[in-house]
C-alpha cells in the first residue's frame, strides 16, 4: 500500500510539474514581450532615468507593446492580416472580370514569385477595373494592377516590372513599417493579436490612399529590378516604363507616379544599377502581339 501511495504521489508530482512547464512554455513570449516593453518604456521616456514612476510607465507602455507586436509579426500573421485588408479593399475597388487580363497578370506574377526575396508566402494577383495608371500592394502577398496600367505597357516586360515593383514593397515589409508608425501615432495598442479592425483600416488606407516613403520606393525599385532580371525579363523595361509615363504626362504625372516620389531620381538610379551590374536581360521586349491585344482593350 505504501509503495502504491508513493507511486501515486510521484505520478501526481510529475503531472503538476508537466503542467507548470506547459504554462511557462505558453506564456514565455508574453513574459519576454512584457520585459522588453518595460525596457523600451524606460528607454523611450527621456525622464525615466532621473525620475521613474508608474505614471511614466503606463504612459509609454502601450506604444512599446505595439512596437513589439508589429515588429515581431510572423509570415502567417502577416498573411492573415493581409487577407482581412484584401477583403476590405475589394469593397472599395471594382475588380476586373476580364479572364484574359486576370490570367495575364497572374501568370506574370507567378513567374516572379520564385525569384522574389520572399518566395515562401502565398501571393495573390488581382486586376482592378480602372483606366487610371496605378498599381498597389498590401502585406501578405496581395498585388493589384489597374487595367489602365496593362494598356499603357508596351510589352510584358514593362508590365512585369510594375508587378515586380509592387512585390518589392511586400518583400521589404514596407506596409508593416508604415502601419507600425501609424498605429503608435494613433495610440492603438493590443497584445491580443493583429486582427484589430483599426489595424485593418490602417492597412486599407496605406494601400489605396497614402503614398510610400521615398526610401520605400527606392527599395521596391531595387528589389523589383533584381526580381525581374532573375526571371529573365528585360531589366531596362522598368526605367523605360517610368520614363514613358513621365514623358507622356504633359507635366502632370499620372496617378501611378504622382504618388511615388522622386521619379527622375528613381529612373537615374535604376539605369545606374543596370549599368553597374551589367544587367543585359532582354526577355519580354519582343512581344509583337501585346500592343495589338491590350492597347485598346480597356478604352
Amino acid at each position: 500500500m505504501k509503495i502504491s501511495i508513493a507511486k501515486l504521489s510521484n505520478s501526481i508530482s510529475q503531472k503538476v510539474i508537466a503542467s507548470m512547464v506547459k504554462r511557462i512554455q505558453h506564456y514565455w513570449k508574453f513574459v519576454i514581450a512584457l520585459l522588453m516593453s518595460l525596457l523600451l518604456a524606460v528607454t523611450l521616456n527621456p525622464f525615466a532615468v532621473k525620475a521613474f514612476d508608474l505614471s511614466d510607465l503606463f504612459r509609454v507602455l502601450p506604444s512599446a507593446i505595439q512596437i513589439i507586436q508589429l515588429s515581431s509579426i510572423g509570415d502567417n500573421e502577416e498573411v492573415s492580416l493581409g487577407q482581412q485588408i484584401d477583403r476590405q479593399i475589394q469593397q472599395e475597388v471594382r475588380l476586373s472580370r476580364d479572364p484574359a487580363a486576370n490570367a495575364l497578370v497572374s501568370r506574370l506574377g507567378q513567374i516572379l514569385v520564385p525569384t522574389s526575396d520572399r518566395p515562401n508566402i502565398p501571393y495573390t494577383f488581382r486586376v482592378v477595373d480602372d483606366n487610371n495608371l496605378n498599381a498597389f500592394a498590401t502585406m501578405g502577398g496581395f498585388v493589384y494592377i489597374n487595367t489602365g496600367t496593362i494598356a499603357a505597357s508596351d510589352n510584358v516586360a514593362q508590365l512585369a516590372s510594375v508587378i515586380g515593383h509592387e512585390m518589392g514593397h511586400i518583400s521589404g515589409r514596407h506596409s508593416l513599417e508604415q502601419m507600425k508608425q501609424m498605429a503608435i501615432a494613433q495610440g492603438i495598442a493590443t497584445i491580443a493579436g493583429v486582427g484589430d479592425d483599426r489595424l485593418v483600416g490602417i492597412g486599407v488606407n496605406l494601400a489605396l490612399r497614402l503614398p510610400n516613403s521615398r526610401e520605400a520606393e527606392f527599395d521596391a525599385d531595387r528589389r523589383g529590378l533584381l526580381n525581374i532580371t532573375r526571371s529573365g525579363f528585360a531589366a531596362r523595361a522598368m526605367p523605360a516604363f517610368m520614363q514613358k509615363l513621365a514623358s507622356s504626362s504633359g507635366g502632370g504625372a499620372p496617378t501611378f507616379l504622382s504618388t511615388h516620389p522622386a521619379t527622375g531620381e528613381r529612373i537615374a538610379a535604376l539605369n545606374q544599377s543596370i549599368q553597374a551590374n551589367n544587367l543585359n536581360t532582354t526577355g519580354g521586349l519582343n512581344d509583337s502581339e501585346y500592343q495589338r491585344i491590350w492597347r485598346s482593350r480597356f478604352r
